[in-house]
């Protein structure tokens, strides 16, 4: 007898995939068996690897035929399909197929957080490929290839990570890259003894990589980093960093117009994450969730999301929470709160947390900056938001970040309405300045060490990057 499907909703990549294998079967068995049952001869294997991996979504024919094959009612998977259609990525996002890939990748991690989701010789099951490990998407190789061509010296995980707090993801996505490169080839070459502690190494390199490859403007590379970093730390069974990966996730589609993608992985990440998390990430997750719910016009869950964060705290306290997230603490919080105010239209109560986490470096400033003058523009007080705004422009060239210009676009489009006022021409004057000055989003222009492309990399005024740290 098929055992039955997890309860609760289900996206239909995921669906088919424990079906199937509930069942002991392969996909291509599964294509077999349609191909008998429906008289059509023509349904491959890689077509039900596209359904799995979300690439796509199989008509009304199809999802008879499968309901018939698996022996699940047509409406379980009618809905799983219409659930699946609803999280379409918007159409300005340019990571659709990394997207629905790790979508699915997380909600197989939850229905089996046990799960070794990176099984057997590395190089050939980090993709999202079929489940006899072939690769069908970008994965180790590609890390390998990354990693071969770099010039740059070893450079320790934490060293990374406080390089981070420098210097914006234009500059160090390359390094991160090359970074994961190594790990990769550690877990590729390790014996049996240390390959646990070679895979978490991998999951945190994959992740910050993934965080590099995002405040670079790089959504595409940031969420395949991601989708590899589930996998490890999902087979080494650290289920904490798992759901900071799929959290960190989740903060990249919010940051690109996709609340919807948010939503799923940020719920996911709690779910999978909070019985062994920390106090600390769990006010993170939740404050994922709140950011998500807000942006997508669902004020209620989200003003719960910030009830939760609060309640679970509003410090963490040190040496309670894991290395990786050394940089999260009471004012960051706040200022999360304060940036999900600002999205459910409150920006009286954001201001002052926004205000305080400013002072802590060029791209937080830019970042929460954005947010604050938001908040403005809602008040009403357009020179306040064109003043902010003007600060946190600067900022984002100094750091370095395209994310942190990201958040600026939005204030540039609200700005359109007050086009006579002073204080908007100042802004524009100041943009049009400083626009040779600003980081250009994209993928890291060579392996770390190599040359960069001509015309990829924006001019830096004197004085380069000071001060940030990585803005929640």
């Amino acid at each position: 007898m098929t055992p039955p499907p997890p309860p609760g909703p289900q996206l239909l990549g995921p669906l088919i995939a424990q079906l199937r294998l509930a069942r002991g079967w392969s996909q291509l068995r599964v294509a077999a068996e349609l191909c008998a049952a429906s008289g059509v001869p023509t349904l491959s294997r890689h077509e039900v690897s596209r359904w799995e991996r979300q690439q796509r979504v199989p008509g009304e024919f199809w999802l008879g035929w499968l309901a018939v094959v698996l022996a699940v009612p047509v409406d379980l998977l009618t809905a799983a399909a219409a659930r699946t259609r609803r999280l379409a990525p918007p159409p300005a996002f340019g990571g659709s197929r990394p997207r629905a890939a790790l979508l699915a990748l997380a909600q197989r991690w939850l229905a089996d957080p046990g799960a070794a989701l990176l099984p057997g010789p590395p190089a050939r099951s980090a993709g999202a490929g079929d489940d006899a490990g072939r690769p069908a998407g970008p994965g180790l190789p590609d890390c390998r290839a990354v990693a071969a061509g770099g010039r740059a010296g070893p450079v320790r995980l934490a060293e990374l990570r406080r390089l981070d707090d420098l210097v914006g993801g234009a500059d160090l996505a390359g390094l991160g890259a090359h970074r994961l490169g190594r790990a990769v080839r550690a877990l590729v070459g390790c014996g049996t003894a240390a390959r646990p502690r070679l895979l978490l190494e991998l999951a945190d390199s994959a992740q910050l990589a993934g965080w590099l490859a995002a405040d670079a403007g790089d959504a595409a590379g940031a969420l395949h980093a991601y989708r590899l970093a589930l996998r490890a730390a999902a087979t080494a069974g650290d289920p904490a960093l798992a759901g900071h990966v799929l959290g960190s996730a989740s903060h990249l589609l919010s940051g690109v117009g996709d609340p919807e993608g948010a939503l799923v992985l940020a719920r996911t990440a709690y779910a999978g994450a909070r019985r062994s998390a920390g106090p600390g990430l769990r006010a993170l997750l939740l404050h994922r969730v709140a950011l998500a719910t807000a942006l997508g016009g669902r004020a209620g869950a989200a003003r719960q999301a910030l009830d939760a964060a609060r309640r679970t705290t509003d410090a963490p306290e040190p040496g309670r929470e894991p290395p990786w997230l050394y940089w999260l603490d009471g004012t960051e919080l706040a200022a999360m709160a304060g940036r999900t105010l600002v999205a459910l239209g409150r920006p009286r109560a954001a201001e002052a947390p926004l205000h305080a986490v400013r002072r802590r470096g060029p791209r937080t400033s830019a970042i929460y900056g954005a947010w604050l003058a938001r908040g403005y523009l809602q008040l009403g007080e357009v020179e306040q938001a064109c003043a902010v705004a003007g600060e946190a422009l600067l900022d984002a060239v100094r750091a370095g970040s395209p994310r942190a210009l990201g958040q600026l676009a939005d204030v540039r489009r609200r700005l359109a309405g007050h086009g006579d006022e002073p204080a908007v021409r100042r802004y524009r004057a100041l943009a049009a300045s400083a626009a040779p000055y600003l980081p250009r989003p994209g993928p890291p222009p060579g392996p770390a060490g190599g040359r960069a492309p001509a015309g990829r990399t924006a001019r830096r005024p004197p004085g380069g990057a000071t001060g940030c740290t990585p803005t929640g």
